[in-house]
């Protein structure tokens, strides 16, 4: 039987992928965030809490004063009692837009027009064309500052947002992820604890694509049933829908799952979901697959994938190749 594989993506484009031999990791990193509203800031307590590893210091940029004012406040009132040989807990400091990109990490949890609650349809794509000018402003400032380290994009839609941000920029296709899909390994590992139809997901299953509608989840990638991996990505993508209607805004896990821990793992070059540039210069696409960042730049996983889950993924791709 045939196997096939990710890094054929961009031959169905007729296109070559781009190499991702760069490493933009600096440690301990100057980490610098953009606003923060309930993901950024939620992402910020995460990080103070578990970064003393790999982070030096975090500066934090919002459009209201007073509210990073009051994170540099609480947030380094976060500690431990007693000294101690505990994680150092980095120390939190206001910055304005002028030294946004005077780091080693950039954070991009900026949004306009966040859907209210009872919005319908994939609010995520809603918010495409007024985030895609905002990023534009800030890709420009990193461009005029000629930035070398590493982008963390976390606003939605995450992989359109990275190719805006690559394309206004001048950064290293390498330099930029997009941090959207660990939460939707974490929602499928929710219902696949729940039901034991789906239960080898949690040692098995993979998560594929975007923070979005054309997420792709596999069951399985050594015993792939294409029934029970659709079913479980139905489900996984209408999770912040079922948080929704409780009257809640889905923001908690995302922020932890998708941003803190995997910007953390990122950083420490270990394994996690992030998007990545998969195609040539004036054809492709960011696309989340699991990947860590080596000394020579970013190593995805290339597995042998049957051709229906590579069916699904081909299409997966090409409709972010498309909005690009």
């Amino acid at each position: 039987m045939k196997s096939y594989y990710i890094s054929n993506l961009p031959n169905e484009l007729g296109t070559a992928g781009l190499p991702l031999d760069h490493n933009p990791i600096r440690k301990p990193a100057r980490v610098h965030i953009l606003a923060l509203g309930d993901v950024g800031t939620t992402m910020l307590i995460g990080l103070r809490l578990l970064g003393g590893d790999v982070i030096r210091s975090i500066g934090i940029c919002d459009i209201n004063k007073q509210n990073t004012q009051r994170l540099e406040m609480e947030i380094n009132q976060i500690r431990y009692p007693f000294g101690g040989t505990y994680l150092p807990l980095p120390p939190v400091d206001c910055i304005d837009e002028a030294q946004l990109f005077d780091c080693d990490v950039f954070v991009f949890c900026a949004s306009k027009g966040v859907p209210p609650l009872g919005a319908q349809g994939d609010v995520r794509m809603a918010q495409l064309e007024a985030n895609r000018n905002l990023i534009g402003h800030f890709a420009a400032l990193a461009r005029q500052s000629s930035y070398k380290g590493l982008v963390c994009i976390v606003s939605d839609p995450v992989d359109p947002l990275c190719a805006a941000f690559l394309d206004r920029s001048g950064c290293h296709p390498a330099q930029i992820q997009g941090y959207g899909l660990g939460v939707m390994n974490a929602r499928a590992c929710y219902y696949a604890e729940r039901d034991e139809r789906i239960h080898q997901y949690l040692t098995e299953g993979r998560a594929f694509g975007p923070h979005g509608q054309d997420l792709v989840i596999a069951d399985s990638l050594i015993h792939y049933d294409d029934t029970l991996s659709r079913m479980l990505t139905e489900k996984v993508i209408h999770a912040n829908i079922a948080i929704r209607d409780l009257g809640y805004k889905p923001y908690i896990a995302p922020s932890l799952s998708s941003a803190a821990l995997s910007i953390l793992l990122t950083l420490r070059g270990q394994w996690h979901y992030g998007s990545v540039y998969l195609g040539s210069a004036g054809r492709g696409a960011y696309f989340g697959i699991k990947n860590y960042m080596g000394p020579d730049g970013i190593i995805y996983e290339n597995e042998p994938i049957c051709r229906p889950l590579y069916s699904r993924l081909v299409k997966s791709y090409s409709n972010l190749c498309n909005i690009r």
